[in-house]
Formats: structure tokens, sequence, C-alpha cells
């Protein structure tokens, strides 16, 4: 709601909820995603492919959890973006953006899951899905 002040200059945004009326929240407000990255490709050594992991979990601080094999791994992690569109795009530039400053492999984006964070509690509560990220780290399939 913009306020016209005498002399035709306007005030900002405000938000205000009448007496006995609901508030609600902008819809264009950043939400949490659970995001599901799978990769894979050539065969590399396992201690290299683990330290690349590790950098990148430390590079990318909401990275919960990687599952890895010498040729695939999986990264899960939680991503705040406004919708799920911005979410995948983020997700699809993680590897190559982090691939050499963290050491990744060459490997190429073989799956994504990008789900709301009201969907992840569900399935858990349902007793699908992937289970709660426990423990958090990078750990071998």
């Amino acid at each position: 709601m913009r306020r016209v002040r005498p002399g035709g200059t306007t005030q900002g945004a405000l938000t205000s909820v009448a007496a006995g009326g609901t508030y609600e929240e902008p819809r264009d407000l950043p939400r949490l995603w659970h995001v599901t990255l799978s990769v894979a490709g050539k065969s590399v050594p396992l201690t290299d492919l683990r330290r690349a992991l590790e950098q990148l979990a430390h590079d990318h601080p909401f990275l919960l959890t990687s599952r890895y094999a010498s040729d695939h791994a999986e990264i899960r992690y939680w991503e705040e973006a406004r919708d799920l569109h911005d979410a995948a795009a983020v997700a699809l530039r993680l590897w190559g953006e982090h691939r050499l400053s963290a050491g990744l492999p060459p490997w190429e984006i073989v799956g994504l899951e990008v789900i709301d964070r009201e969907t992840y509690h569900q399935r858990i509560a349902e007793g699908y899905g992937p289970p709660p990220a426990t423990p958090v780290g990078v750990h071998p399939f």
C-alpha cells in the first residue's frame, strides 16, 4: 500500500492488518527447498572424490550430506529460494560452478529432485522418501 503525503510525494510500502483481519505472508518471500542432486561419470579415486566433496561442503554451507562411490555421487541440502524454479536453477549450477574450486570430477548431472519443506516432512512422516540426512557429512554409499 502506498500513501501519498501532502504535496504529492509517496511514502514507502506499509503492511498493516486491520482490527479483526488476518495477516497473509507475502508470496515472494524465500522458502526452504530440499534438493537432491545426482551426478555420475568416469571412475575417480575415492580419496580424491571425498576430499572434493568435503571442499564442496565447506564452500556451500547448506550442504547436509553427500554419498559417493567412484563413479557417482548424491548431494542433499536445503536451498533458500523464492520458488522451485530458482531452487532448481541454483542446484543445476552447483556442480559446474564449484568444479574447479573444489576439485570435483567432470561428471554430468543425472538427476535432480527439488521439493518444498512441507512435502519433505510429509514423506518422512508417511515412511517413504529419503530418511533425514544423518549423520551429516560426506559418506560412501
